[in-house]
């Protein structure tokens, strides 16, 4: 075996010579030197544009601090950390909606912009990342904008304070991730499935502002997932958009969600076309007696129609899952 072949087995673990030729190519990032490229993103430039095979780019252990821009002109793409450990390998950098533009003297950035990585390309993958922002409690600040379409997130972690995670494409997957904010940190009007999640709010706050457009069935959708809380009150959701749909299916609800579990957007009165439903929760937060009266708790028939198949099908029968 070649070095970089070398290199590519000890990162992708224990799989067989087979599983190994079933991979793309990689290309491998590592900040030390010991692999092609010491940053993410002078990885990704190196795709051409208008990719249309599986390009596999292994990022070794280690933080890299950097803007990360994935374009839309190169689909098919899959980052994924060296470690099984999503910890081991992170994705950070700190700006926020009200710093300095560097580009602008005297202009702010807003919130497009803060986020450490934008991934704008369709048929994405992630796995085995923390993906982070560190600006910390000063404003909006995303550790990551999606505006691309079959996009699949495994084994990830998303940290920041507000709107960590901002969904403005089409259709993802989320499986075994985690993610931590307080204000508004899963937002967005993308048709998104969380399946195994878990979603900690760190003090107080908001932890979904779906913007779901009204001809969308669905919006932003927790499967399975678990939610806990520190010490102060959070709610499951505020619509941020009239039509906003959000759903919570057979997830464990902590401690410290206020007993009402969903509030109307500041100011507002989307509540009134606000599609917030939940089925089967349980937990110390699971309070449907208490729930406000424009939300619903779903029959089991109607429940049967939230699964990751008919969320996320579409007319191409994508199945994220395989």
């Amino acid at each position: 075996m070649t070095k970089v072949q070398l290199l590519v087995a000890a990162l992708v673990g224990p799989f067989s010579a087979l599983e190994l030729r079933a991979e793309p190519a990689a290309i491998v990032v590592a900040s030390d030197g010991s692999g092609q490229f010491a940053t993410v993103q002078a990885a990704i430039d190196s795709i051409p544009d208008g990719n249309a095979e599986g390009r596999l780019v292994l990022i070794k252990p280690g933080t890299y601090r950097e803007q990360v821009v994935i374009s839309g002109t190169k689909p098919f793409i899959t980052l994924r950390g060296g470690d099984k450990d999503a910890r081991k390998t992170v994705l950070t950098f700190n700006r926020y909606a009200t710093i300095e533009d560097p580009a602008r003297p005297g202009k702010r950035v807003g919130v497009q912009g803060t986020e450490s990585v934008s991934i704008q390309a369709d048929n994405f993958t992630a796995e085995n990342i923390t993906f982070e922002n560190t600006a910390g409690r000063v404003a909006a600040a995303m550790a990551v904008r999606v505006t691309g379409d079959k996009q699949i997130f495994r084994n990830c972690r998303f940290l920041s304070w507000q709107d960590t995670v901002w969904l403005v494409g089409q259709r993802m997957y989320f499986r075994d991730c985690y993610f931590e904010g307080r204000v508004d940190f899963i937002i967005g009007s993308a048709t998104a499935v969380f399946e195994n999640c878990h979603l900690h709010a760190t003090d107080g706050g908001v932890i979904t502002a779906a913007s779901t457009k009204p001809e969308s069935p669905f919006g932003l959708v927790f499967l399975k997932c678990r939610v806990t809380c520190k010490e102060d009150r959070s709610y499951l959701g505020s619509p941020w958009q009239a039509g906003a749909a959000t759903a919570f299916i057979e997830c464990e609800l902590g401690e410290n969600l206020w007993p009402q579990g969903w509030t109307e957007w500041r100011g507002e009165e989307h509540h009134k076309t606000a599609r917030f439903v939940e089925y089967n929760n349980t937990g110390p937060g699971a309070h449907p007696d208490k729930r406000p009266s424009w939300t619903r708790q779903l029959s089991e028939a109607e429940a049967k129609k939230y699964t990751v198949e008919n969320i996320l099908g579409g007319a191409d029968g994508w199945d994220p899952t395989k």
